[in-house]
């Protein structure tokens, strides 16, 4: 009998995949974004130097919404996380979508960030 691997174990084997191709750089860092049931957090990171540079998700302190899961949230996260970017001077980041679908929550974080001013 063949045995069908769980969701989140072939969501982590995809991202393995997408990691072997990116790579965040000072010039370009990545944006990594985890999703879970009830919030959405984004990171960017410097691979070369292995720091996070900032982050932002639905537990900051500054984000006021009732439901923190919905695509609403994400959108907000994704100008948060572009706002903190620009603020430190990154225009320019690699989106890495951390095996998930780019559809819904992580397409409107996507959407937020392009929409604040940061280029992927």
């Amino acid at each position: 009998m063949i045995k069908k691997a769980d969701k989140k174990t072939a969501r982590i084997n995809r991202h393995r995949r997408i990691r072997n191709r990116l790579t965040g750089t000072q010039e370009r860092p990545r944006l990594c974004v985890f999703r879970s049931n009830k919030h959405i957090y984004a990171q960017i990171i410097d691979d070369v130097n292995a720091k996070t540079i900032t982050q932002a998700s639905t537990l900051d302190e500054d984000f006021k919404e009732d439901k923190s899961w919905d695509v609403n949230s994400a959108l907000a996260v994704g100008k948060a996380i572009a706002a903190k970017a620009i603020k430190l001077g990154i225009k320019s980041v690699v989106f890495d979508r951390g095996g998930y679908l780019y559809h819904g929550r992580i397409a409107q974080l996507a959407a937020g960030a392009r929409e604040a001013g940061l280029e992927f």
